[in-house]
């Protein structure tokens, strides 16, 4: 099958097996892949990751052997866990010390014509939703993640630093719950595409938005953490969002002098933004799309995603 592959270098391959599911697996034909900043992280070395890339798909279930599955179009969370250690026995799957990922740990991805994942991580797609619209059930996922976390009453001061698909899915699910929603970025041409329901947008950090209740860190860089603990108030809470590679000295003393809360943000649950879109069908999800490319020019998507103007970029297979 057709495939974008990572080991060591990235390379294009028509060359790599079908993939075979287990039992109570699904083998998926994908329609559209998105690009993701982890997938760039891993370029980089995050993860030591090398297989077949991706883990934003929409795709439809080919091969199973539970044929209620077969011919659904699905969208897939992509930690696969042992259910029998520690952290899964105490309902923390996503933590499984044995854990595979989707193209990020252990287990080839999307970025493919077919990929595999078990039953029990699909989720069958809305007739209403696009496949554009679908493809970004992760991230998504990963942005209402952050309301499980922090629990705001609704009348909190929020930052969002991060003008990328992350940052801007995170303050639309922000808004959602929150009434004072303020995006920072650095590129008026997404501020304008994050426009929706009551956020506020502005370019670069200013004075006025120091002294906010939370901050969420989705920079995708080394420094958005340092910026985000100093717009912080005392007792306030950072979430952080972005998964960088490198490794750069940081002063963490104020967090402990202004005795903030650091919370780590990872996966979410797809029910969670299957329902939020449910109620919200306004949420403007396409508008992240910036290109799509065919599997054939995959590399080009990868590059076009580096691109500092570059939204969302996708793969789709002809």
């Amino acid at each position: 099958m057709r495939a974008v592959v990572f080991d060591g270098g990235l390379r294009f391959s028509k060359c790599i097996p079908i993939p075979e599911p287990p039992k109570a697996w699904a083998r998926i034909r994908v329609l559209l892949a998105g690009v993701c900043g982890t997938d760039r992280e891993i370029l980089k070395g995050y993860q030591r990751f090398q297989g077949v890339m991706g883990h934003e798909f929409v795709g439809n279930v080919e091969q199973c052997d539970d044929e209620s599955w077969v011919g659904q179009r699905v969208v897939g969370e992509i930690n696969i866990s042992c259910g029998n250690c520690e952290w899964c026995k105490k309902g923390l799957n996503g933590h499984c010390a044995h854990r595979q990922v989707l193209g990020i740990n252990g287990l080839d991805g999307c970025m493919a014509e077919y990929c595999i994942l078990p039953t029990a991580n699909l989720h069958r797609v809305p007739a209403d939703l696009s496949d554009k619209e679908a493809v970004l059930i992760e991230p998504l996922s990963a942005a209402c993640r952050l309301l499980d976390q922090i629990q705001p009453t609704g009348t909190e001061r929020v930052v969002v630093l991060g003008d990328g698909p992350l940052g801007i899915l995170c303050t639309w699910v922000l808004s959602t719950a929150v009434s004072q929603v303020t995006l920072v970025g650095h590129h008026p041409h997404k501020l304008g595409v994050a426009e929706w329901h009551n956020i506020n947008t502005v370019l670069g950090v200013q004075d006025h938005l120091y002294g906010a209740d939370i901050v969420l860190e989705a920079t995708g860089s080394a420094n958005g953490l340092k910026d985000a603990i100093k717009i912080c108030r005392p007792r306030g809470s950072i979430v952080l969002k972005s998964t960088v590679s490198r490794d750069e000295p940081m002063n963490l003393s104020p967090l402990v002098v202004n005795e903030q809360t650091l919370v780590g943000s990872r996966c979410g649950n797809f029910k969670s933004a299957l329902q939020l879109l449910s109620r919200y069908p306004d949420m403007p999800l396409e508008r992240l799309l910036t290109v799509s490319y065919p599997i054939e020019n995959a590399i080009k998507a990868l590059d076009t995603a580096l691109n500092a103007d570059a939204l969302k970029v996708a793969i789709h297979f002809n």
